[in-house]
């Protein structure tokens, strides 16, 4: 990479699309969708992507990436046609629901464009692909490990691929498909034009950087891994036991003013389902939405949310990035998220394209660690919300929780279960010292009153063992041993 443009968000904006350089079908879909003025990111990205210039935007969430490299790739795309299994263009997302997101937003801008476009994701038929791949398309956006699969069975052919588009490049890095953008890359054409999206910069999306992308323009219109403004976020002290937490949220849920529907996040996809579970029993709208799922389900969970059929969606990270759901009130990080980047994302999916948002972010004991990452990640404070009592636990939340009991075994049976190491820990902090030091005296401390009264137990065995035969011997006495023995 031999030289980097820098932009800072100081750069004149234009007043609407039409002076970004656009074709007039291209402003048109725009203003029939409502936009009237481009983002930050759209008037600095757009002028310099229609010069097929190389391109790194580095923006917060919900800032309008996905528009700013959509837009000139449709006014590109007007001259051409593609040819059978030769995409011209390749959008690559880390998970299918931005995949799907991105087609949805291609549709709405190219509904006045004749223009092709097929979805290669995980969990959809090889046939139906193979049929729109034979047919050829303009436009393939595709997930890393499908796109990889349909290649090597011969179904896809990069060679004529003109624009590459890298869409959320630090959650590719966090899901570990760095090495299968490195085989698709080096796959491409040499000659083409290269576009990296990204919310954070992290030092391998940067080596990626300067092996793929020719001279690039560094777009940046905020601070790396900050948070918007719009969005009111607070912490919230919580209990570690499970069923407290759960009776914190409702009642958190039940006290928010203006909540009109919200995403609640979960570290684990096991307490995506558990919580999902909890919040139907106590009569909340709510849906589930994680990786074990599958993408049917998945898709027919985010589109009852879109449209007000759910209130309430319980997710993993899955849903963190890059989905756009625009008028998400809350957001309720009911586990603080292990890493620091993730609650950037997070909480992004409220308070976006300029309205306003709410997260909170329920904080147990043992969370200091993770908090304090994200504290320096954002360098900014968070204020600590004063709840006063803690919430009442109901009588259902017993159910809430349903552990796989294991039937004992020959060997098991009659032992304690082992005790899950959460719940073990924090017992051991509350007992007093006194009894966790006796708990844990060692084995030769202990009175070995045991070992004798086994002892007494086999010599009375012994002594009741019946038979007037040899010693040893509980039963008939083998006949080789009752012959007689012959005396020289």
């Amino acid at each position: 990479m031999a030289s980097v443009s820098k932009l800072s968000g100081t750069t004149d904006l234009t007043d609407d699309f039409s002076g970004l350089g656009l074709s007039t079908k291209v402003t048109d879909a725009v203003t029939a969708a409502g936009y009237s003025k481009p983002t930050e990111i759209q008037a600095q990205a757009i002028p310099h992507l229609l010069q097929k210039k190389d391109l790194i935007g580095i923006a917060q969430t919900g800032t309008g990436k996905t528009a700013s490299f959509v837009l000139p790739m449709l006014t590109l795309l007007e001259n051409g046609r593609a040819r059978a299994r030769m995409p011209r263009t390749l959008i690559l997302e880390p998970t299918r629901e931005l995949a799907a997101q991105v087609s949805e937003n291609f549709e709405k801008y190219g509904k006045n464009h004749r223009l092709s476009m097929a979805l290669i994701i995980g969990g959809v038929s090889f046939e139906d692909q193979n049929k729109k791949l034979d047919r050829g398309v303009d436009v393939l956006i595709a997930t890393p490990g499908r796109l990889l699969d349909q290649f090597d069975r011969g179904k896809i052919l990069l060679t004529g691929v003109e624009i590459l588009v890298i869409d959320e490049a630090d959650r590719m890095l966090d899901m570990g498909f760095i090495d299968d953008i490195e085989k698709i890359c080096s796959r491409l054409p040499p000659r083409r034009q290269t576009m990296l999206f990204s919310a954070t910069m992290d030092p391998q999306i940067e080596r990626l950087t300067k092996r793929f992308l020719k001279d690039p323009v560094h777009v940046q219109v905020s601070r790396t891994a900050s948070t918007a403004e719009t969005i009111d976020q607070k912490l919230v002290k919580v209990s570690s036991k499970p069923d407290e937490k759960r009776a914190a949220l409702r009642a958190r849920i039940d006290a928010s003013e203006g909540l009109t529907n919200a995403i609640i996040f979960c570290n684990r996809k096991r307490d995506v389902a558990t919580l999902a579970r909890s919040l139907q029993r106590h009569g909340y709208s709510a849906g589930s939405l994680h990786g074990d799922m599958d993408q049917k389900s998945r898709m027919e969970t985010l589109d009852a949310f879109k449209t007000n059929k759910l209130t309430l969606l319980v997710a993993s990270d899955v849903a963190a990035r890059g989905l756009d759901i625009p008028a998400v009130s809350h957001v309720f990080n009911f586990d603080v998220p292990v890493h620091a980047e993730d609650y950037v994302h997070r909480i992004g999916r409220t308070g976006r394209a300029g309205r306003k948002g709410v997260a909170y972010t329920f904080v147990a004991p043992a969370d200091g660690k993770h908090l304090d990452a994200i504290l320096n990640l954002i360098q900014k404070p968070i204020e600590w919300l004063d709840v006063g009592k803690t919430a009442a636990v109901d009588e259902d939340d017993a159910a809430d929780e349903k552990p796989s009991v294991k039937r004992p075994t020959r060997r098991t049976r009659g032992s304690k279960p082992k005790p899950d190491v959460e719940t073990e820990n924090v017992a051991a902090a509350a007992e007093p010292a006194e009894k966790s030091q006796s708990r844990q005296r060692p084995e030769q401390d202990k009175p070995k009153s045991d070992n004798r009264r086994r002892a007494k137990r086999r010599e009375d065995e012994i002594e009741d063992a019946p038979g007037d035969g040899p010693f040893g011997s509980a039963g008939p006495v083998p006949a080789f041993l009752l012959r007689p023995t012959r005396l020289s």
